[in-house]
């Protein structure tokens, strides 16, 4: 069998126009103005507490910085002295999307902004990074997946899981049939953080509480509301659920190749006034139209187990173990024949673990950007996965079995459960 970089040097390395006019978005090609092979991308990047910073930084490998957005002035003032181009700073990310010499926009902030923020920057004809997870509702992700289908940007979402080679190589080795045939998955994620009551005080002048808060409802403010531990609140995330389960659940689903029809949740809930809100003691069972069924749970060893009629496989973080791993040292997989998405990661070097992922995640990302290729995390994988995260909210939330229509992307017959699909916007943010 042909090496790895014996299979690229043939069918990657010089791409016909036949087969590169196969995968370009017409919209894409429309909007996109030529640039010399030289030419660098202007990077404009919104929220950068943490990961938006960490993004940024590998994009300068292939752009520039030239503008950079927070509505903490002291977050975006340490963040335009850390680049050395020293880029425009803002406090609105519109008057960011506004500048021309912006291609590129990353997006750093807490979970309630991405889906606006990544339509506005579609609509503005810029491609997009976007950290995980892509939405707050599953009908956001209905909208933001039209709105990118009709500006044709390329969007890539910050589920660098995809990127590492351990979990890429478990979904291989599940999609191959090294396994048998796929009959459960068990992914566990973690506890989410209880506390509270917190304290209300006014918003530190540095920070623009209005703005911070967006679609979400105008509420005191709270120190713990803010920055990282928004995740422990429902009205900006989703816990565990959406947090880590935007990576562990995503790699499930990849694997998986299907679409969940049932979903039982169970959770208990906290009673603390200005206090952290999502579930605790919480698991989901799913039953996926394939018959395979994946398990969530909040305890137990943090990863992914997969179990097929003929073996088993382990991957986290740390490590990727199981008979049919040893077994690719004599029997490789066979990758010529076999990928899981259209633009592959095949032509950079393996890497594992969180900062080399997201070099070649963003790497993926500004090679689809100048090719006009479908990323390996694009939007309507990712809509679809973090929909699996949702929809197990929503089940904990209802407290019964739900029975969902993955076509329609809703609860049949189910008011109760459908009125979980969005949320009320506050006037000025809404996403649409």
């Amino acid at each position: 069998m042909s090496s790895r970089r014996q299979f690229l040097s043939h069918s990657f390395a010089v791409p016909s126009a036949l087969a590169i006019g196969a995968w370009v978005n017409p919209g894409l090609q429309a909007q996109t103005p030529s640039r010399s092979a030289n030419a660098r991308l202007g990077v404009g990047s919104i929220g950068l507490r943490y990961q938006g910073t960490v993004v940024t930084h590998k994009a300068q490998e292939y752009g520039n910085i030239v503008a950079v957005c927070d509505v903490d002035r002291h977050v975006r003032e340490q963040a335009r002295a850390s680049f050395g181009s020293t880029p425009g700073i803002y406090e609105d990310y519109h008057d960011l999307l506004q500048r021309k010499d912006v291609d590129i926009v990353v997006i750093g902030t807490p979970d309630h902004w991405h889906s606006k923020m990544v339509i506005d920057a579609c609509r503005a004809g810029k491609d997009v990074y976007c950290e995980k997870p892509l939405t707050l509702t599953i009908d956001e992700g209905k909208i933001l997946t039209k709105v990118v289908t009709e500006t044709g940007r390329v969007v890539q979402v910050g589920s660098w899981q995809r990127s590492d080679h351990r979990f890429r190589t478990a979904v291989e080795i599940v999609r191959a049939g090294r396994i048998g045939e796929l009959k459960t998955v068990e992914v566990v994620l973690g506890k989410n953080e209880q506390g509270g009551p917190f304290e209300r005080t006014s918003p530190p002048k540095n920070l623009n509480w209005n703005l911070w808060q967006g679609q979400t409802p105008d509420v005191p403010y709270i120190a713990e509301r803010s920055h990282y531990t928004f995740r422990w609140w429902q009205e900006y995330s989703g816990g565990q659920m959406t947090d880590w389960g935007a990576h562990h659940i995503d790699i499930a689903h990849w694997a998986i190749h299907s679409q969940p029809v049932k979903i039982e949740g169970t959770a208990a809930w906290p009673d603390v006034t200005d206090g952290y809100n999502v579930a605790k003691d919480f698991s989901v069972k799913y039953t996926y139209a394939n018959g395979v069924e994946l398990t969530v749970l909040d305890h137990g060893r943090n990863g992914i187990l997969l179990t097929g009629t003929e073996g088993r496989i382990f991957v986290n973080r740390e490590s990727l173990t199981g008979v049919a791993v040893e077994q690719l040292a004599t029997k490789p997989l066979p990758r010529e024949s076999f990928q899981l998405y259209d633009f592959d990661n095949l032509t950079r070097p393996e890497r594992v673990g969180k900062l080399d992922a997201i070099v070649n995640h963003v790497g993926n990302f500004f090679d689809c950007v100048v090719a006009k290729r479908k990323p390996l995390s694009d939007v309507e994988g990712q809509h679809r996965s973090v929909s699996v995260c949702h929809l197990g909210n929503i089940a904990m939330r209802v407290g019964r079995p739900l029975t969902w229509d993955p076509d329609q992307q809703e609860f049949p017959g189910d008011t109760q459960a459908n009125s979980y699909l969005k949320r009320e916007q506050r006037a000025g943010f809404e996403v649409g």
